[in-house]
């Protein structure tokens, strides 16, 4: 029978056959943890370089992008002084130049 929330006891024949098991196959955790710590760190160097890697070819697309681009098509079209002459609604305006 099943009662949940009380802690299970195995009957003492069991414990024994458990524990003759266990020794019997003479588990080291001690190795296999070593194993795990060695394989979590190697998982992680590997993690940091594909990162680099990654990292560089972002530059270096970023860099080849950049030269494709016109250097006129970034600057403001707008040179010199403009009076505003009225102001629309949403932002709008219409400029003098005083110049011409």
């Amino acid at each position: 029978m099943i009662v949940y929330g009380k802690s299970c006891h195995l009957p003492i024949k069991l414990k024994h056959r458990a524990f003759w098991a266990l020794s019997t196959v003479n588990v080291d955790l001690t190795k296999a943890a070593r194993k795990r710590y060695f394989q979590i760190h190697e998982l992680e160097e590997l993690r940091d370089a594909a990162y680099s890697r990654s990292l560089n070819f972002k530059e270096k697309t970023k860099v080849l992008h950049d030269r494709r681009l016109k250097g006129g098509k970034l600057r403001s079209k707008w040179t010199g002084s403009y009076l505003v002459k009225e102001v629309f609604p949403y932002g709008v305006m219409e400029l003098e130049n005083p110049d011409n």
